[in-house]
Formats: C-alpha cells, structure tokens, sequence
C-alpha cells in the first residue's frame, strides 16, 4: 500500500478535521498513483516515524499547470488559498525549488475509508 505523506504543521489539522480533501504535488504524478488505488494517509517528517491518520481511496489524478488549478482544487487542498498565486508560493516554500505559474503539478483526490 502506498502513503500520501503530508510533512507541514499546516497539513496535520485539516487532515484530522477532514477538511483537506486533495493534495497538490509537484509533477506529474500519474505513474505513481491512480484513481482506486488506496493509500495510507500519514503525517510526518521526513526520514522520522510518521502517524497513520486514515485510510483513503484516490478519486481523481489530475495533471496541470499551477495557473490551471481551479477553485475547487484550492479550497480541497487548503481553504486558505484563494488564487493559483497563493497555490505557487505555497508549494516554493514546501519544495524550494523554482517554479512558476506553468509549472506541473498532479493534483490528487482522495476520501476517506471508513472501517
């Protein structure tokens, strides 16, 4: 089973809520997740033990530019973004690397497994 791990104190309280509803990753994605696939949701640092938060299915894999993200996908990964500019310097502060508004990212939809 694969992990969407998510590293940031920003992440740990929106996914315990239940109100992060998808993740923004840098690249494209697709070889590595697809829609069905369950995943581990877990928080944590990296190379430190993590914490398993829920179980998810992935519901949509989507492939796009920072400048294409929709409202929908920035209020699914963080109700605090607003515009696609608030999405790219959000994401050059979680990866530090160069990016701008043509850059590709996947976003991920995910739901929760309930046992």
């Amino acid at each position: 089973m694969r992990a969407l791990n998510f590293y940031s104190s920003i992440y740990q309280a929106n996914l315990v809520v239940r109100s992060k509803r998808c993740t923004i990753r840098l690249g494209d994605k697709r070889q590595k997740y697809s829609e069905g696939d369950i995943v581990m949701v877990t928080y944590g640092d990296r190379f430190k033990p993590r914490k398993r938060i829920f179980n998810a299915v992935i519901d949509r894999v989507i492939v796009k530019t920072i400048g294409e993200l929709t409202q929908e996908d920035l209020l699914a990964e963080n109700p605090d973004m607003k515009t696609p500019k608030d999405a790219l310097d959000f994401l050059k502060r979680i990866y530090e690397v160069p990016m701008d508004e043509n850059t590709l990212v996947t976003v991920i939809y995910f739901s929760e497994v309930m046992d």
